[in-house]
């Protein structure tokens, strides 16, 4: 089996080619590539690359994930987050592959309290949020044989995340201020990579799993539990802070503007997702901890 990555350069990605190595050869490509052409700026090619390489599978991992910068090239993040995607998947229908790509709780409004369920109206609040679903949509319809993952909160121990973040913070002041009335669950991009290796394998064994699934790890958080969660855990650590768990203050959405608006509830329901392929997702802790564990 041939496998094709696209995007192997950001968090998912990087996770990704370590979870896809097992399953058959992997071309894993990025946008600076120079072997083939996978610079979803320029969707044109796309198509030829896909053509050439020929995969069983192919996992779409790019996109436009700078939320504030959409709203102001709102042309240029729909490029990458849906035209692109949109001709990959009309390439993948033409040669019979599989394919998976990701998005993303900003497809909805944020309101309620309620975990949405795939089959829920969508309400994006963003030129991210919108670009995003119309890179759904077009997957679905050009490629009916795919795996779509709405995700959110991703971190990795590779990069920046707001782990890092907070513990930067806090070694350099003595009081931090976070949000706390956004819900969600810090998902480690290692276990989406994980789901997708597994997903691959039961859908090309068994195509009617195909379709949009929700996965996020276990149980939820807010922005401001999320840090007193990783200093906690860094104090234990021993690791020298100004500001500890106590010393961070909880303020409202509004404490902080920002040109995307922010869904309030990104609490994703996975029961589709762990019923149709056999898995349990863990706590969110769990992967917070091991990736604490790297860093620190």
């Amino acid at each position: 089996m041939k496998l094709l990555l696209l995007g192997k350069g950001g968090q998912v990605g990087w996770e990704l080619q370590r979870s896809l190595a097992p399953l058959g050869e992997l071309v894993a490509l990025d946008f600076d590539s120079t072997d083939f052409n996978a610079d979803f700026s320029r969707p044109e090619q796309l198509a030829e690359t896909v053509l050439k390489v020929r995969p069983d599978v192919i996992v779409n991992a790019a996109a436009h994930t700078a939320v504030d910068k959409a709203e102001s090239e709102p042309d240029f993040a729909r490029k990458l987050n849906a035209t692109s995607p949109g001709v990959v998947a009309e390439a993948a229908r033409q040669i019979g592959a599989l394919m998976v790509h990701y998005s993303t709780d900003y497809v909805f409004d944020g309101s309620g309290t309620r975990p949405w369920k795939e089959g829920d109206a969508t309400g994006p609040l963003s030129v991210y949020g919108q670009t995003k679903l119309e890179g759904e949509q077009l997957v679905a319809q050009n490629c009916p044989n795919h795996l779509i993952f709405r995700t959110s909160w991703v971190y990795a121990a590779r990069g920046g995340n707001f782990a890092k973040t907070m513990l930067r913070l806090a070694k350099e002041r003595e009081k931090l201020t976070v949000i706390d009335d956004q819900f969600g669950a810090p998902t480690g991009a290692e276990l989406l990579a994980d789901v997708t290796a597994h997903a691959i394998r039961a859908t090309l064994q068994d195509p009617a799993k195909a379709g949009l699934y929700h996965a996020i790890a276990g149980g939820e958080t807010t922005w401001h539990g999320y840090a007193r969660f990783v200093l906690e855990l860094a104090q234990q650590a021993g690791v020298e802070l100004k500001a500890g768990p106590q010393a961070v203050e909880a303020v409202p959405t509004s404490a902080f503007p920002t040109p995307a608006k922010r869904p309030h509830n990104s609490r994703l329901d996975t029961s589709k997702l762990q019923t149709t392929f056999g898995l349990r997702l863990p706590p969110w802790q769990e992967g917070v901890a091991r990736m604490l564990r790297e860093i620190l």
